[in-house]
């Protein structure tokens, strides 16, 4: 508000005045977790779009899913987060091969403009940035690379996994369990599964 408003702002740039957010980055490294933590901080629920509800092979059925989708968080004062979104955000193909490739293309440009006219907070996560269209990244507010966690991090994030109540037996060696290159959604797996 101060910012588009007092700041007049709004005025200038016109449309696209929500905030859509990138995160990529390896599996397990935190995407949908921070998008929670984001939602909570912010006092606002998180809607977790289930792409393989939304996605149609009937035409115009996905827009149509996705409109409410965005609609919704509009109204309702929600972060919505597209998990995978590499799926619903691939390239465009200029060489249209077949129905499919139309379809896909048609898509995405009903993306690239409800992101134009977007007022609410999208998050979008994908493993694989480099198959999502250019056009839909310069959208993005920002784009934010989670990278898979060095030494250091993994012995802090196998150290913070282990709740204190946790019955254990002798001297956990954080740093040797760490020297095995798992991210956090892994080493999150296998302590609960020693467990």
């Amino acid at each position: 508000r101060q910012v588009l408003g007092d700041w007049g702002f709004g005025r200038k740039v016109g449309k696209g005045l929500g905030l859509t957010v990138l995160f990529s980055g390896p599996p397990g490294t935190g995407k949908s977790m921070v998008a929670g933590l984001i939602a909570a901080e912010l006092g606002l629920d998180l809607y977790v779009i289930d792409l393989s509800r939304i996605m149609s092979k009937w035409l115009g059925e996905t827009e149509k899913n996705l409109a409410r989708a965005f609609d919704a968080a509009e109204a309702g004062h929600v972060l919505l987060l597209f998990d995978e979104a590499d799926t619903l955000l691939g390239r465009r193909t200029a060489e249209i091969r077949s129905a499919n490739d139309r379809h896909a293309n048609l898509e995405t440009n009903f993306i690239l403009a409800r992101l134009e006219q977007f007022q609410g907070i999208a998050v979008f996560t994908t493993n694989l940035a480099s198959a999502i269209d250019p056009a839909i990244m310069r959208r993005m507010s920002a784009n934010i690379a989670f990278p898979f966690p060095d030494v250091e991090a993994r012995t802090e994030l196998w150290r913070r996994m282990i709740p204190t109540e946790a019955p254990t037996t002798g001297r956990i060696d954080f740093a040797k369990l760490a020297r095995y290159e798992l991210s956090g959604g892994f080493i999150r797996n296998v302590v609960l599964r020693a467990a």
